[in-house]
């Protein structure tokens, strides 16, 4: 037995090591970068794009690039919930508070048993038209999710409830850009995602869009349903019952209050803006990633 876990531990102190070189590799392939690039290159940031590219330095390097590219342009840290709420910070995007009067989609307020963050998302609750506004609104909630990481944790978790939903709420190009940004830019930042009891008729809208899912990012997704005892246990083994809301079979009532959500998002604004204009770049967002170095 200790010479099992003798070999464990050798076989970790290996993975490591063959990490720590591979961040290295990748590191050296980008060479000096300043700004925003360089507080978002940490080492656990370069760690998630090898894993995300199966540790193919050339293939991380080609993602991670695409990534700074499009962070540079679509200015993901300038995105804020309600602009009268910061208006004498400078050059900031529109607000995104209007596509989340309905509450189709925000951060949780308590977090899974591995301490990660958590997105609802209500689809059924579609309030708005605009998809360029709707991915604003994704990309500032999945922004706003890392700024709430633990320490120790890199992922977030979601929870789709599919109540009211049809295929109208949904575009097959809606969900093809979502999963585009998610595993373009995000990449090892979703842990799991669960579909909580979607109605027939969602079979064959995933039938379309499950073919836009990476390998990886396919084995995350699990549908969950109420009557189903291996179902019911997976959310047990995921979430604690008094926190999870009854929509995905907890004892939780789920409350989402714009207004109170809304002066959540401008305090966390805030943070945001400390985050980006400081120049430690350890710190807490985009992030949390000292724990992976």
């Amino acid at each position: 037995m200790f010479h099992r876990w003798s070999n464990s531990q050798q076989d970790q102190k290996s993975k490591e090591l063959y990490a720590e070189s591979k961040v290295k590799e990748l590191k050296d392939a980008i060479g000096s970068l300043s700004g925003h690039s360089l507080k978002y290159c940490t080492d656990a940031c370069l760690r998630r794009y090898l894993e995300a590219r199966n540790w193919n330095v050339d293939k991380s390097k080609k993602m991670l690039e695409d990534s700074l590219r499009w962070r540079s342009t679509y200015k993901p840290e300038k995105i804020r919930w309600v602009y009268n709420e910061i208006k004498l910070i400078a050059d900031i995007k529109d607000e995104v508070a209007m596509e989340g009067e309905t509450g189709k989609l925000y951060r949780a307020t308590f977090r899974d048993r591995q301490g990660r963050s958590v997105l609802i998302l209500r689809p059924g609750m579609q309030n708005t038209s605009s998809m360029e506004n709707q991915m604003r609104h994704l990309v500032y909630l999945l922004e706003n999710a890392m700024l709430n990481l633990p320490p120790d944790q890199e992922q977030m978790a979601w929870l789709i409830d599919f109540t009211g939903w049809s295929i109208t709420n949904t575009p097959i190009k809606s969900a093809r850009e979502t999963i585009n940004i998610l595993q373009s830019h995000y990449p090892e930042r979703l842990a799991i995602a669960f579909l909580y009891n979607p109605p027939r008729v969602f079979e064959a809208f995933w039938k379309i869009v499950k073919y836009f899912l990476d390998n990886k990012t396919f084995q995350k997704v699990k549908f969950v349903y109420p009557k189903n005892k291996d179902s019911v246990e997976l959310m047990k083994s995921h979430f604690d019952e008094e926190n999870l809301p009854k929509e995905f079979g907890g004892k939780s009532i789920l409350t989402y209050n714009f207004e109170e959500f809304s002066r959540l998002m401008a305090q966390d604004d805030l943070k945001c803006v400390a985050f980006w204009d400081s120049d430690n770049n350890l710190t807490n967002h985009i992030g949390n990633e000292i724990s992976a170095a």
